[in-house]
């Protein structure tokens, strides 16, 4: 099943805040049920939202409404999550398109669906390339934080793509991802995915990832991404900075799986990332149940940002690019990318 998809001119989600206790289908006809969809996080994931962002002005330029109206139904969607790329990379992308009609703004965002499915394939094979090197003489052990599997994208994945195409080709050991608060996407979508395809995991909380890199219970951290700055700099899920503070002391690789589309060469750094507060509801409650005092005050940043020095390698659809060596995203020559 796709995460998302255009059926019968709307465009369907599988709902992520349903699972993992109810497989579920959410139809999307209108821009405000999209962005509510969006900030709810019943799709999410850097790819996934590239392609709703696509799928959202295609549906508006199907609608008839005018240039105008499109143009400012875009930009309100296109800012439903602020540190994500992906989403305004999509939105952007559709409408190039504008001028030429609606149906060529629907053709580019199914070419958005199309080149997703075909890039995570591709970040599938060059990752696990590079980990058989890193460990080339046993079964592997992999780490992970958040989701970065099929949900995050339209299939496979990025991350945990990586992991699926691994156990595909026998050599995986074992994932541990973490839990994943507050909204435990870890716990509730990577667990269910790695149990959907019968791949060995345990699922560990998440201030425990670092102590256990630290006693050697993984060979890899692998992370998506939501932004990769000019220099390397990289936006995930918080807690990634955590863990790759952990490698770093433990010896372990980290490393970073996302598509080209996530790379934003007009961000310098991640100092100049926006990053996203959910408010205090998150992280003073429990579904319904309150777990902290009225009136209490809160941080709750979505996610962090991993500084290159961390980062030992960004894998991308079409390269890797290892900045262990000192490579840059804007010097390292493509590859032809691994796509069937």
């Amino acid at each position: 099943m796709r995460t998302i998809d255009w059926v019968q001119g709307a465009i369907e989600i599988v709902d992520q805040t349903a699972l993992p206790a109810k497989l579920t289908v959410r139809r999307i006809e209108t821009l405000d049920g999209l962005i509510a969809a969006i900030q709810e996080l019943a799709v999410r994931g850097a790819p996934a939202l590239g392609v709703a962002g696509a799928m959202g002005v295609a549906q508006l330029a199907l609608a008839g409404t005018d240039v105008a109206e499109v143009r400012a139904g875009a930009a309100r969607l296109r800012e439903a999550r602020p540190t994500a790329v992906n989403l305004s990379w999509g939105v952007d992308r559709a409408l190039r398109r504008l001028e030429a009609g609606a149906e060529a703004v629907l053709a580019e965002a199914l070419a958005v669906r199309d080149e997703d499915l075909a890039a995570c394939i591709s970040m599938g094979r060059h990752g696990a390339d590079y980990l058989r090197a890193v460990v080339p003489d046993r079964d592997i052990r992999l780490m992970t934080v958040c989701n970065t599997g099929g949900l995050a994208a339209v299939e496979r994945g990025t991350a945990l793509g990586v992991a699926q195409t691994i156990h595909e080709q026998g050599w995986l050991q074992e994932v541990v991802p973490l839990e994943t608060r507050p909204l435990l996407q870890g716990a509730r979508l990577t667990a269910w995915e790695l149990q959907q395809m019968g791949a060995p995991f345990r699922l560990v909380v998440d201030s425990a990832g670092p102590f256990l890199l630290s006693r050697g219970a993984a060979d890899a951290v692998l992370i998506g991404a939501d932004r990769i700055a000019a220099n390397g700099d990289t936006a995930n899920k918080v807690g990634s900075f955590s863990l790759a503070l952990a490698a770093k002391h433990a010896g372990v690789p980290f490393i970073v799986v996302a598509p080209e589309s996530t790379v934003d060469m007009s961000t310098t750094s991640g100092a100049d990332i926006e990053i996203e507060d959910r408010g205090a509801a998150e992280i003073t409650s429990f579904g319904a149940r309150i777990t902290a005092p009225q009136g209490t005050e809160t941080y709750n940043p979505a996610f962090d940002v991993t500084p290159r020095e961390l980062i030992t390698a960004i894998i991308t659809d079409r390269r890797v690019i290892h900045l262990d060596r000192g490579q840059e995203l804007n010097t390292t020559p493509l590859q032809p990318s691994r796509q069937s």
